[in-house]
């Protein structure tokens, strides 16, 4: 006889879960926008700290998905890792120039690096209105490598086509505003 006692309760403790994981969710990616704010503001001390917030926000969600292989699928923990990777890839990118690496799902590593071009071209901005042109050219070139590499993919779901979409145009406004400034010969 099927013990439906048995399945209720599992079902119970999964929706705990989950709402617990929904929850802590919203923490890390509520701190993945100050994160990215911060950067590019040039504030890289309050950026540093809010760094190591979120790092123990994600240990929260690394907790509540361990014991559980379908949490880590969850759309509230999707969404929040790919925000985790391209505030972390945002700031390890602005204060050392690399992209480091972080431990999370490959495909949802791949998806916050794909997020992170648009506060590349964003960076860029800011700094071509500073004049710091040698530092513009870097990211679109840094975008350019990444895109690149992405281009070696064979993605076969339609959200990483679509950023991959993203990366390309965001790379072509990078093009068109270094193309802008050496025209211009600032």
């Amino acid at each position: 006889m099927v013990n439906f006692e048995k399945l209720r309760e599992d079902i119970c403790n999964y929706e705990e879960k989950r709402d617990e994981l929904i929850k802590k969710s919203r923490d890390v990616i509520k701190l993945s926008k100050r994160v990215i704010y911060a950067v590019l503001r040039d504030e890289l001390i309050e950026a540093e700290k809010l760094c190591q917030d979120i790092e123990q926000a994600k240990l929260q969600l690394d907790k509540i998905t361990k014991h559980d292989n379908k949490l880590p699928y969850e759309g509230s923990y999707k969404v929040a890792i790919q925000e985790y990777v391209e505030a972390i890839l945002f700031y390890s990118f602005v204060k050392d120039g690399q992209f480091k690496e972080l431990n999370v799902l490959s495909h949802h590593y791949l998806l916050g690096l794909a997020d992170l071009s648009g506060e590349l071209v964003r960076r860029a901005v800011f700094l071509a209105g500073k004049g710091k042109i040698d530092e513009v050219i870097k990211i679109k070139n840094e975008l350019d490598k990444l895109y690149g590499e992405l281009l070696k993919f064979d993605f076969r779901d339609s959200e990483m086509r679509r950023k991959m979409d993203a990366v390309k145009y965001d790379l072509r406004k990078l093009e068109d505003l270094v193309l802008d400034i050496k025209i211009r010969g600032k």
